[in-house]
C-alpha cells in the first residue's frame, strides 16, 4: 500500500458502462493504470442511491450517485449478484496492484429530497433530529445542499451514524480514504461552519480512522459555504482555485502570473497559514463536475440540452476556449492547438507542488460533447470510451512521462513550504519560470510568441520535457509559444 501523501496521485474514476464493481479488476490488475504511474483510484459514490423523481419523469437516470439512501449498503446496480462481496473483491484486486481506494461519500443530504419528497429512511425515523429545519417552520427543510434537505451534523445520532459508516467502509470494506461531498455541511452549526465542529473533531480523533485519508470538497451552496483552506490540519482539500487559475493562465487571461505562481507552489496563500503541508492541496484542472479536459479546449459554452433543463443548468464560468470553432472540427491547426493546450494544463498539474488528481479519460481525450453537468447522462455521453486509447497513444505517453518525471524529482513532492528553495525567473504578464533547489527549472509560456529566460549560470542545463521547441544557449533559454518546458542542471 502507498501511504505517503506527498507521492500520491489520484485517478478520479467516473462510472463505466459495465454494471459491476468487478469491472475495475482488469483495469487495476492490468498494465494500463499501473503503467500510467497512479497510486490511488478515487471512486464516485457507491452507497445505495435512487434516481430523482424529475429524472424518472424524463426517462433519465442519476449517473453520479450523489443521492444516497443508505450509508452502509453498496449500490446493487453496480453488482452482478452480491454487491458487498463484489465490492470487497474489487478493493482486494486494487490493493493487490499496489493502489489505494478513495471513496466519495455523501453525508450531507439523503435522497428524500424536499419536505414533499418520499419517506425512505431518516424521515421515517426522526425527521426533526436527522434534518435541519427552519426555526419557525419545522415542516420546511433548510436547503444548504441544494438538494432539498440537509443532514443535521449537530445531532449526536447523525454524528454516530457518520462515524459508524466511515468505520465500516474503512475497516470492513477496505477503503483507504474518503472524499467528502459538500464537506462544510459536516462542520455546520446554526451559526455557520466551524473547523472545530464536534463531528469533524470526532472523525479526526477516531482510533479506527487514524490512518484513513480525509479529503474535503470544501464548499456547499449554503450561506458562507465556501471554506477552502478552513478544514482541520489532517485534511486535504479539493483546490478549485488551482483549476480556475491554471485554465485562465493558459486561456491567455490578463495578469495571471501571480496566481499561477501560488498554484505551482501548493497554494501557500490558502494552506500554509494553518500549518498544513503542501499535499493538503488536491490540485486538478477537471473533475466529474464540469467539462472534461478535451471539452475545456473545445467549447466556450455548456451544451446541456440533453439534461432536460433547457440548458439552464451547469457552470457558467468554465474558463474555457474553443480555439475558433465550437465543438468538434476537422481543422488540423485547431486540433493541434487544442492538443497542445491539453498537454500544457496536464504538465502544469504534474509540475506543481501538492497532490495531483487526474480525471479518468483526460489522458486519452474523453469528451462529453460540451455537457458540463452530466449527472443525468448514464449513456455514451459519459461512459469512458476506452477505444480512444488506441488513437491517443502520443498524449498517453506524454502523461506517463510527466508522472514518471514527478516521481523522479523530490523537488516536486516537498512536504513543507520553503520559499528559500525556490528562485523565480523574470517573467511578464503571460510567462513565468521557477527554479527548484537550484537544479530543476520549470518554464511556462502562455504567450503567442516565444519567451526567453535567464537561468542560473552555474552548471549545464538540458531539457527533460517540453510541449514545444526549446533552445538553450549558455544560461539563456527560449521556449516556443504556448509551451511548458522542464530543464535539469548537471554540475
Amino acid at each position: 500500500m502507498l501511504r505517503t501523501c506527498r507521492t500520491r496521485f489520484e485517478y478520479r474514476s467516473p462510472r463505466i458502462p459495465i454494471r459491476s464493481f468487478l469491472a475495475l479488476q482488469p483495469l487495476s490488475n492490468g498494465d494500463y493504470l499501473k503503467s500510467l504511474g497512479i497510486t490511488s483510484i478515487e471512486l464516485m459514490p457507491v452507497h445505495s442511491f435512487i434516481d430523482e423523481e424529475h429524472l424518472f419523469s424524463k426517462e433519465l437516470r442519476n449517473f453520479w450517485g450523489y443521492n444516497s439512501i443508505s450509508f452502509f449498503a453498496p449500490a446493487s446496480r453496480y453488482s452482478n449478484n452480491d454487491a458487498t462481496g463484489e465490492f470487497r473483491t474489487m478493493v482486494d484486486a486494487i490493493h493487490d496492484a499496489g493502489l489505494e481506494v478513495i471513496l466519495d461519500v455523501v453525508y450531507n443530504h439523503t435522497g428524500e429530497g424536499g419536505h414533499r419528497g418520499p419517506t425512505l429512511c431518516f424521515r421515517g425515523l426522526d425527521n426533526l433530529s436527522y434534518y435541519r429545519t427552519e426555526p419557525d417552520a419545522p415542516g420546511q427543510y433548510i436547503n444548504d445542499t441544494g438538494t432539498g434537505n440537509t443532514l443535521n451534523a449537530d445531532q449526536g445520532q447523525v454524528q454516530s451514524l457518520v462515524l459508524s459508516s466511515l468505520r465500516y467502509w474503512h475497516r470492513s470494506m477496505g477503503v483507504d480514504g474518503f472524499r467528502f461531498d459538500l464537506a462544510p455541511i459536516l462542520g455546520r452549526t446554526d451559526e455557520g461552519f466551524t473547523s472545530n465542529h464536534p463531528l469533524l473533531e470526532a472523525i479526526d480523533g477516531d482510533p479506527v480512522l487514524h490512518d484513513a485519508l480525509m479529503i474535503a470538497e470544501p464548499w456547499d451552496p449554503g450561506p458562507g459555504g465556501y471554506q477552502l483552506g478552513a478544514f482541520p490540519a489532517r485534511w486535504s482539500e479539493w483546490n478549485d482555485r488551482f483549476r480556475d487559475d491554471v485554465r485562465r493562465f493558459w486561456r491567455g487571461d490578463d495578469d495571471m502570473v501571480g496566481a499561477l505562481q501560488a498554484r505551482l507552489t501548493a497554494s501557500p496563500d490558502v494552506f500554509e497559514g494553518s500549518g498544513r503541508a503542501p499535499f493538503a492541496s488536491v490540485n486538478f484542472v477537471t473533475s466529474h463536475d464540469g467539462f472534461t479536459l478535451a471539452d475545456v479546449v473545445s467549447y466556450e459554452k455548456q451544451h446541456n440540452e440533453a439534461n432536460g433543463e433547457e440548458n439552464r443548468d451547469g457552470h457558467r464560468h468554465n474558463f474555457s476556449t474553443n480555439h475558433g470553432v465550437e465543438g468538434a472540427t476537422d481543422d488540423p491547426f485547431i486540433a493541434a492547438a487544442r492538443k497542445q493546450q491539453r498537454l500544457n494544463m496536464l504538465a502544469t498539474l504534474f509540475l506543481s507542488q501538492g497532490t495531483p488528481m487526474l480525471l479518468a479519460g483526460d489522458e486519452f481525450g474523453q469528451t462529453q460533447s460540451g455537457n458540463n453537468n452530466a449527472y443525468a447522462q448514464d449513456n455514451e455521453t459519459t461512459w469512458l470510451d476506452w477505444d480512444l486509447r488506441e488513437t491517443a497513444t502520443s498524449l498517453i505517453g506524454e502523461v506517463r512521462e510527466l508522472i514518471a518525471l514527478r516521481d523522479s524529482f523530490p523537488q516536486l513532492r516537498r512536504t513543507r513550504y520553503a520559499e528559500a528553495d525556490l528562485e523565480w525567473l523574470a517573467s511578464d504578464e503571460a510567462a513565468c519560470g521557477i527554479v527548484r533547489e537550484g537544479s530543476m527549472a520549470c518554464l511556462f509560456n502562455a504567450r503567442s510568441s516565444a519567451a526567453t529566460f535567464e537561468l542560473p549560470s552555474t552548471g549545464d542545463w538540458s531539457p527533460r520535457f517540453a510541449t514545444a521547441d526549446v533552445n538553450i544557449e549558455g544560461s539563456t533559454v527560449s521556449i516556443a509559444a504556448h509551451c511548458v518546458a522542464v530543464l535539469v542542471r548537471s554540475d
